[in-house]
């Protein structure tokens, strides 16, 4: 089966989950009502039974069963765009190892700033919001949790890569992962020591603050407008699923060594491989 055809199924699937929630919405909104009613009828009459209780107890069980059933559905959408999207993924590498471009343009010129900054914020506002069970913990590559250190990042992935510049210095650059050796543990010319994988998720400030750099930590965050990481400490951390980080990049032509406070995405800000300040 082509990817195009694999697609146009998955869309075709995500489209009756989509009505499935809005339906299992629907059908819920009457016992919502319900419990409106009851608890007004309640505050009417200024008591309550036993009988109102024995009610409420039943309405809000339905009600909760009734999020569930939501619940699963919307999780079984999100699983197929998550496969819709990594099947885009995998035919724009395709096309871009066989040196054609997707729709049979031309071959385009270098990419002008303005196009690869729009880009990168399109990826950042577009990471997926990692969302558990009760009970689960976000997983490696979620906000500030790292990769697991036998990690190989994927053909296609996003990462934080350290490079020597045109004079002789380093500096961590954003990447994408073009492949992996196992015979000589590179991922095409650099080492594992000099990548650092992008988060695959961002991190829910209400219900995994865990997932997020805390106050003062240092971390290497993207320079707002450029694709280059520098050294900075977290100002703030997200409070909404929605939010950036509020870094202070070091910067010795501010008195106190740091620029005033600089929003970043959770997409570009990942742990520093270095303690001390340069």
């Amino acid at each position: 089966m082509s990817a195009d055809t694999k697609i146009a199924e998955l869309l075709t699937e995500l489209h009756q989950l989509i009505k499935q929630t809005q339906e299992e919405r629907s059908r819920s909104e009457h016992n919502l009502l319900n419990i409106q009613k009851t608890h007004e009828r309640m505050q009417t009459e200024n008591k309550t039974s036993p009988y109102y209780r024995t009610k409420l107890r039943g309405l809000y069980t339905t009600a909760r069963a009734d999020a569930e059933a939501e619940c699963s559905i919307l999780r079984h959408a999100l699983d197929k765009i998550a496969e819709i999207k990594s099947l885009l993924e995998e035919r724009r590498i395709a096309a871009k190892m066989a040196g054609v471009n997707s729709d049979n343009d031309p071959p385009r010129k270098t990419m002008r700033r303005g196009v690869l900054m729009t880009l990168l914020q399109q990826s950042a506002m577009t990471l997926p919001l990692w969302i558990g069970k009760p009970g689960d913990s976000p997983p490696p590559l979620c906000g500030a949790i790292p990769a697991n250190s036998d990690y190989v990042a994927k053909q296609g992935d996003k990462v934080a890569a350290r490079v020597k510049a045109v004079d002789g210095d380093e500096q961590w650059i954003l990447a994408e992962v073009v492949s992996y050796s196992h015979s000589t543990n590179k991922r095409h010319t650099l080492s594992r020591r000099r990548i650092i994988p992008l988060p695959q998720w961002k991190a829910n400030p209400e219900t995994d603050p865990e997932a997020l750099f805390s106050k003062d930590q240092l971390v290497l965050a993207l320079y707002p407008q450029t694709t280059c990481f520098y050294r900075a400490l977290i100002h703030t951390h997200p409070h909404r699923p929605q939010d950036d980080y509020s870094v202070l990049f070091e910067d010795t032509s501010y008195a106190d060594g740091y620029s005033p406070p600089l929003n970043v995405a959770q997409r570009y800000v990942v742990a520093c491989k270095e303690n001390k300040k340069k």
